[in-house]
């Protein structure tokens, strides 16, 4: 098994991609803290590396965020090896007994507006989908609309795996996908971190 590491925006998240799908239409999963890898195996033993603060599991790659004060040099090899562990090991990526099992962050929905509001929610929506999530994916993370304040004009996202504390996030929100969502939906005018 052979799995290539890629940088990320991030100086403290490397994406692994160990050439196979990881949750495929699942996922994907982002674990904060190792208290919420229960329902997964692979991220619990990533966790077990020292110095690991954070999975994601995308559909394709892994992405492993890092403290601060650890070098990726002694991080790295310790999470291949346990990638290549867990895949060779034929483990399941998440737990299969249906018993705790997590679920994939789900954000809102067109369904959860009425009106003209569903249609503008609705527009919002398939371009996070077809422009924004492909690109965010590319450097290692995720993005998932919480909502529309339709009085405002504010549209409130959500940045997970290698984009979760990017120091480039903020700008990513405010000067790319603004500026986007602004161009395509003139009812957007301002897009904020979601809590």
């Amino acid at each position: 098994m052979f799995i290539q590491t890629e940088p990320t925006p991030n100086p403290d998240t490397l994406k692994f991609l160990p050439g196979q799908p990881v949750t495929g239409a699942t996922g994907p999963y982002d674990f904060a803290a190792i208290e919420e890898a229960g329902t997964s195996p692979l991220a619990q033993a990533l966790f077990q590396v020292q110095g690991i603060t954070r999975v994601f599991l995308g559909s394709d790659f892994i992405s492993l965020s890092k403290d601060p004060d650890t070098d990726w040099k002694r991080v790295r090899p310790m999470a291949l090896a346990a990638i290549m562990d867990h895949f060779v090991a034929g483990l399941p990526v998440m737990a299969t007994d249906g018993a705790g099992m997590a679920a994939p962050e789900a954000g809102a929905s067109a369904d959860d507006y009425e009106g003209e509001t569903a249609e503008i929610v609705g527009e919002i929506i398939e371009l996070i989908e077809t422009r924004v999530r492909p690109a965010v994916a590319q450097d290692g993370g995720d993005i998932v609309f919480h909502g529309f304040d339709d009085e405002t004009g504010i549209v409130h996202l959500a940045m997970r795996g290698a984009c979760a504390g990017c120091p480039s996030s903020t700008m990513t929100l405010k000067q790319g996908i603004e500026n986007m969502l602004k161009a395509y939906v003139p009812e957007v005018t301002a897009v904020e971190a979601a809590l």
